[in-house]
């Protein structure tokens, strides 16, 4: 039963799923009936007596509580009054890593807005569709950027607002942004079930998907991971490389360490290769990125920077393999934790924790969740037996408009795509997604597998593992491998690749087919796309797949 609801303009809630479809949410906490994820982000931490504390670190400016408060306030109030903004309408929010943008998402969560999160590499086409599908009236945008929306919007046909910003918080003619408290202002009275916020999947199986979470749903992950496996507390300063725009960078790098009292860095020229003097430089704690950026941390030796602040780091986006948590423990003496989350779940629901974390595993359910290993007629499997991976608990998957919420929750369960096995100790190891699992002469081999035994091997950088036409076994593994320097893409570095995967794993399994390339294609998340890396045919279907 959804509670009372802030909205005037009602698209969101007319948008959710059919009742008959909707997730199963257990373990909640206890919200008011009108809560806003905006105040209680910033102005919620200043009444608790943190508006002293810094919140942000940009790239050149600091920001306190107190500031982020009286800042978001004014946004808040300038797209109501000057953009005649009503509650519920949705919201585009594109822009880089920088203190402006968070507060320019948490200006329209005050001002019942609905942000619609766009991945500031995306170009005028792919935000025309994202423009179309969650209706958008407004856009908040940084102002190198605004090409691009304008493109976007002219594409659209749409009639939309547009007020732009540059990185330190200067709106477009309105001159420097004024600490200053603006007049009295009000934020909307949201419901705690009105949506908050529309993330689209990120595109790693080439059709994204809107999920939608509301204001509670914020919330509770940030009262349930950062608190129940980071232990996060307002002495921490979060730093990473994923998007804001990202759930993962949502998460990480803004609501876990907002509702905590902590700091994050935004800083839209942190590349992997500025990471370790960053974090050297801002005394970071937490660190969250993924995989491929922790190898090539690793790579070149962490620059010489001292990563001695670092309590604990996050990798999400790909499976942590075994050989890379080892290397950065080794490296760093620092525990890094494999989890997984996905848009649709907005947070992590399977990690590992400090003090317990196996290579190789994705740990254990996050406190609120429940996790089973189901197969197709969701029937619980027996341990130590691979199926699909089936999740509910704090938070669910809610799709707007889309007829594929049918096939992603079931009996109140979200099935996530993707294929794990838990394990008599109750830890959970992936096998990659459903769709990257290969049937070549009546074996079912994991993507994922093969592509951890590879990663293995002196020679590769990273790779991906797809299953392509084979006329005698219905499909044969290829693998499309990176290679570090010093290495030659010919034949003998093919053949010491196959036979290591045959030492490393079951024979069977080995790629017989080898690829060698410069880059992998990757989403704006950094998830690899391996559908585009299919033959044509195999990719045209998968980019119109359900």
């Amino acid at each position: 039963m959804l509670g009372p609801s802030g909205h005037v303009d009602t698209f969101c809630r007319d948008n959710l799923p059919a009742a008959a479809n909707w997730p199963d949410l257990i373990n909640l906490p206890t919200y008011p009936d009108h809560v806003n994820a905006g105040v209680e982000l910033s102005n919620a931490l200043v009444a608790a007596g943190h508006g002293d504390r810094i919140a942000l670190r940009g790239a050149e400016d600091v920001y306190t509580y107190g500031e982020l408060a009286v800042w978001s306030d004014r946004i808040a109030q300038r797209l109501v009054d000057d953009l005649s903004l009503v509650s519920g309408n949705r919201v585009m929010v594109f822009g880089a890593n920088t203190p402006a943008l968070v507060a320019h998402w948490l200006g329209v969560f005050k001002a019942g807005g609905v942000v619609v999160a766009a991945m500031p590499m995306l170009r005028a086409g792919e935000l025309c569709e994202i423009i179309s599908k969650a209706a958008v009236s407004h856009v908040v945008c940084d102002a190198r950027l605004v090409g691009e929306i304008d493109a976007a919007v002219a594409m659209s046909g749409r009639r939309i607002s547009v007020l732009s910003f540059d990185a330190r918080g200067r709106e477009g003619g309105t001159g420097e942004a004024d600490r200053e408290p603006p007049r009295p202002a009000v934020a909307a009275p949201t419901g705690r079930d009105d949506v908050a916020l529309i993330a689209f999947t990120s595109g790693s199986t080439g059709n994204p998907k809107a999920a939608m979470h509301f204001h509670r749903d914020i919330l509770s992950m940030a009262d349930g991971y950062a608190r129940d496996v980071l232990a996060m507390s307002a002495d921490d300063i979060c730093i990473g490389t994923p998007p804001v725009a990202f759930a993962y960078g949502f998460c990480g790098l803004v609501a876990y360490p907002l509702r905590n009292a902590a700091c994050a860095v935004l800083r839209d020229d942190l590349s992997v290769d500025a990471l370790p003097q960053a974090i050297a430089h801002h005394r970071a704690t937490v660190l969250f990125s993924g995989p491929t950026a922790y190898r090539k941390m690793l790579a070149t030796g962490l620059s010489g920077a001292n990563q001695s602040s670092l309590r604990v780091a996050v990798s999400a986006g790909e499976t942590l393999t075994a050989q890379t948590q080892d290397a950065w423990t080794d490296a760093v003496r620092v525990p890094i934790l494999d989890a997984i989350g996905s848009t649709e779940m907005l947070s992590f629901f399977l990690t590992n924790r400090i003090g317990d974390s196996i290579a190789g595993t994705t740990g254990r359910p996050v406190e609120g969740y429940e996790v089973r290993i189901v197969d197709e007629a969701m029937r619980t499997l027996p341990r130590n037996t691979r199926g699909r991976l089936a999740v509910r608990g704090l938070t669910g998957c809610r799709y707007l408009a889309d007829g594929r919420q049918e096939e992603t929750v079931r009996d109140g369960w979200t099935l996530t795509g993707d294929i794990f096995l838990e394990d008599d100790d109750g830890r959970f190891h992936c096998f990659g997604r459903a769709d990257d699992i290969i049937l070549s002469a009546g074996y079912n081999i994991a993507g994922a597998e093969v592509e951890a035994a590879l990663a293995s091997h002196a020679a590769v950088q990273e790779c991906a593992v797809i299953g392509v036409p084979d006329d005698e076994r219905g499909q044969i593994v290829e693998a499309v491998v990176v290679l570090n320097a010093g290495w030659h893409a010919d034949d003998a570095t093919a053949e010491s690749l196959q036979a290591h995967t045959k030492e490393e794993i079951a024979p069977y399994k080995y790629p017989r087919s080898i690829r060698f390339a410069d880059v992998l294609p990757k989403t704006p998340s950094g998830k690899i796309q391996r559908f585009r890396l299919r033959p044509s045919e195999d990719a045209a279907s998968a980019s119109g797949a359900a």
